[in-house]
């Protein structure tokens, strides 16, 4: 809930024309762990169409996937060599990204769009991403799965958020 109010604090520095609230949710789902799950929702909450959000969150939530899948690897492997700490740190989160991956390993590009499209923390464009690559899947192969996902877990999440938007008023 923290990472939802330091994100609504600092919207002033987006403006609150649309173009700042259409960079502002594209930003949003860029981010990590937030991604497109939550930039739906405040994209509607500062006033902008369900629908509108979708298409922001999904544009956003896909920017960061190719440099993920090509350069996660050389980059954690740089972060290890700086220090134990983060050698353990990187270490830990590939075993865990790993351990959620039965269902990619069993049925490779179905299953990473499955695993991308469930809405829940842990899952998602950026984990997703941060799979293809340890699995050694080429971005050709990846990105559309991953994409799917997203637009599954995308269509998921505006219609949670239009129903609540509809109950609340």
């Amino acid at each position: 809930m923290r990472d939802v109010e330091l994100i609504m604090e600092n919207l002033y520095l987006f403006g609150d024309s649309l173009f700042g609230k259409s960079l502002f949710t594209i930003f949003v789902a860029m981010l990590p762990v937030v991604e497109l799950r939550g930039a739906i929702p405040i994209g509607v909450a500062m006033g902008l169409d369900v629908r509108y959000s979708f298409f922001l969150a999904l544009i956003g939530n896909l920017i960061p996937v190719p440099f993920i899948v090509l350069f996660i690897r050389r980059v954690l492997e740089w972060l290890s060599s700086k220090s134990k700490w983060l050698d353990r740190l990187i270490n830990k989160k590939v075993e865990k990204t790993l351990k959620r991956s039965d269902l990619v390993y069993k049925s490779t590009l179905l299953g990473l769009m499955i695993f991308v499209a469930i809405p829940l923390p842990g899952t998602g464009a950026w984990t997703g991403a941060l799979l293809a690559a340890l699995l050694n899947l080429r971005l050709k192969n990846a990105f559309p799965a991953i994409a799917f996902g997203v637009l599954i877990a995308g269509i998921l999440i505006s219609v949670l958020t239009h129903g609540f938007k509809t109950i609340i008023g």
